[in-house]
């Protein structure tokens, strides 16, 4: 695990709030909302929600957030579609599908990690991937670990014309799993953890074979972020604080027991779980990324494979049917549809925060 400065923390919340005190408003403050469902990649939301790092943060910008638990991870992205949410945390995959495919104009705040083991696909009894053919595979349909099965399929030489698709809630993998009749499944942590701790459960393929692809976001609606760019900030802040804290030397692993049992765990398995999750622990490790070319490759895949699935909506000619504007203003696909954006802005100010001198 990389170990981060440890005044990181108390830099973000002296520099960062200083360079752009002047957003706060006196007026009534404004309330924004942010759906989270529980993953590995995502707890820090529930620790900086629960020990008041979103409140202090909130609180300098002038405004209120309210941080929602949402069991269904399909659901959370569903309802921030909907608009019942100002931001969500989603995958690259399933926020194009689903928001950006409707319509959402949608901004990748904060990049915080890809899947590095984390999703997996899993066989009872059986340790080779071919073996799959033929199977019933257990699945939340449409999501990353459909496209994960894509992808494992195609390593091997097969489709999904040689399986059957079971379309399973995330919230019932475990229990589908321990009833045993269930012969595959597709699904993520901390779900998957459980399950490979079980009898007769291999994991024949997972996400550390197509690494960079299955990235973690958090999102906000661009028109809402364009309108009150104070929360970008203020949600930049409470995540790479709260990072910071996670990764301390000194107090890291309090941090980490209290995100695993949030996360129904113990320590031994979040950290387990922590090394299948490529982190970008630092707000400079966001900014590198997103400024890299890796996100236009990632997407191009991605919204290819969501095309030969349908999952672009039946009015999409093409897989370029969604614009996807990336951090040096360049835009893949169809540039008068532009719906899913990455930006380093954020990031940024905070990593400038990280690397000022001290008062």
């Amino acid at each position: 695990m990389r170990t981060v400065i440890k005044t990181l923390a108390m830099v973000l919340v002296s520099a960062l709030i200083g360079s752009h005190a002047g957003l706060v408003q006196a007026a009534d403050k404004p309330r924004f909302t942010l759906a989270w469902s529980i993953y590995v990649g995502w707890m820090p939301w529930e620790y900086a929600d629960s020990q008041g790092i979103v409140d202090r943060w909130a609180e300098r910008y002038g405004i209120e957030i309210d941080i929602v638990q949402i069991n269904d991870y399909i659901e959370s992205v569903n309802q921030y579609t909907a608009g019942q949410f100002d931001a969500v945390t989603a995958t690259n995959m399933d926020i194009l599908t689903i928001a950006s495919a409707s319509g959402v104009d949608t901004t990748a705040l904060i990049v915080g990690d890809y899947s590095n083991g984390n999703d997996a696909l899993v066989l009872r009894d059986a340790e080779q991937l071919a073996a799959i053919r033929g199977l019933p595979v257990n699945l939340v349909e449409l999501s990353v670990s459909h496209y994960l099965l894509a992808r494992a399929l195609d390593s091997v030489g097969l489709s999904e014309r040689d399986i059957t698709l079971v379309n399973t809630s995330d919230a019932d993998m475990v229990s589908a799993w321990a009833g045993t009749g269930v012969e595959a499944l597709v699904t993520w942590n901390p779900m998957l953890a459980e399950i490979r701790d079980m009898p007769s459960a291999n994991a024949v393929f997972d996400s550390s074979q197509i690494p960079g692809e299955i990235l973690d976001l958090t999102v906000v609606n661009t028109e809402t972020l364009n309108a009150h760019p104070e929360l970008g900030y203020a949600l930049a802040g409470a995540w790479y604080e709260t990072i910071a804290l996670m990764l301390d030397e000194m107090r890291g692993s309090a941090v980490r027991s209290h995100m695993a049992a949030a996360s129904g765990t113990d320590l031994a398995s979040f950290e387990r779980q922590l090394e299948t999750t490529y982190l970008f622990a630092t707000p400079g490790d966001g900014v590198a990324f997103v400024t890299s070319e890796a996100p236009q490759k990632t997407m191009q895949r991605v919204a290819e494979f969501s095309f030969s699935k349908g999952l672009l909506g039946p009015s999409a000619p093409d897989a370029q049917f969604v614009g996807i504007e990336f951090a040096d203003g360049s835009v893949w696909g169809n540039d008068g549809n532009v719906r899913l954006r990455f930006t380093e802005t954020f990031m940024q100010a905070a990593m400038e925060a990280a690397t000022a001198p001290g008062p």
